[in-house]
């Protein structure tokens, strides 16, 4: 496999039979609604790693809800693409896996990035992000900046918006001026977001798969 294909999570499944309905997610306020969009990010990017047999699929999100239990954003994507059937690409199954441990969208495409050469034992190269159009400069711009992933070798394709999409926008202008001012989201807010985010204390293993990740390098260049 030479290529990544990345869909950041965002909500956490709680009944595949409600899989459409909010009352099938464990969904916060403003999430409302927004399920279906969800299914189109995970069909999105099955359909693009169906038309692409070198690329590796990786759901990205961890358990994320203490109410939510142990189970991650990323099982639970990869649960509703199996639930669809793959949308008629059953042979990409075999090439999606989980990176359940990402706390938040930098940590969605750096984690991924990691998860990756865990699994395969070289750089992709070429990385896809898929995820809401709105979040495209977030991706492109910050996060990939941040990292010093090449501009030529990435490629972020928004599925589509929420309902509530000026609500959206006005939260995504203060959130990109947060990472603005501190790219690896490392400052005491997002410290605090990603503790809350992490009700299980659980810690990745990309220190040891991936040391020179943590050592400031940039083994891609």
């Amino acid at each position: 496999m030479k290529n990544l294909i990345v869909v950041a999570g965002h909500a956490i499944l709680r009944d595949l039979a409600l899989v459409e309905q909010d009352e099938g997610w464990f969904l916060l306020d403003f999430q409302k609604g927004e399920p279906r969009n969800y299914i189109g990010h995970i069909r999105l990017a099955v359909e693009q790693a169906a038309a692409d047999p070198d690329s590796l699929l990786l759901f990205s999100g961890g358990p994320t809800r203490r109410e939510a239990g142990p189970r991650s954003e990323a099982l639970s994507y990869w649960l509703v693409a199996e639930h669809y059937a793959w949308f008629g690409h059953p042979a990409v199954a075999p090439r999606a896996l989980l990176e359940d441990f990402a706390r938040d969208s930098f940590e969605n495409l750096l984690f991924s990035i990691a998860r990756f050469f865990e699994i395969t034992a070289r750089m992709p190269e070429l990385v896809t992000v898929v995820g809401w159009e709105f979040k495209r400069e977030r991706f492109s711009r910050l996060h990939r900046e941040a990292i010093g992933w090449p501009e030529d070798r990435f490629r972020y394709l928004g599925a589509n918006n929420p309902e509530a999409l000026a609500q959206a926008l006005q939260s995504e202008q203060i959130a990109r001026a947060k990472y603005e001012a501190d790219p690896y989201s490392l400052g005491p807010e997002f410290l605090a977001k990603k503790a809350e985010r992490n009700p299980f204390r659980r810690q990745h293993g990309y220190h040891a798969s991936c040391p020179q990740f943590f050592a400031g390098e940039r083994p891609w260049r």
